[in-house]
């Protein structure tokens, strides 16, 4: 039988939140919009289109995101 290694054990980071986050350049953490997913024929092109972009999450957000991805 094999001895376990001491020291500390790798952290995993939340599958979810990588699948839904990426980091900028500038270490903000951007994510895609919702509401755009069905129902979309009572929604205007011009909303349609706006959702399109990815936008930053908000400052209060943005530290429980960084460590999920432990970032």
């Amino acid at each position: 039988m094999r001895k376990p290694k001491k020291g500390k054990l790798k952290l995993k980071s939340k599958r979810a939140a990588v699948k839904r986050f990426k980091l900028t350049a500038t270490g903000k953490v951007k994510r895609w919009q919702a509401l755009k997913r069905h129902i979309l024929t009572k929604k205007t092109t011009t909303r349609k289109r706006g959702l399109r972009k990815g936008v930053l999450v908000s400052a209060a957000e943005t530290p429980s995101v960084r460590k999920m991805l432990l970032a």
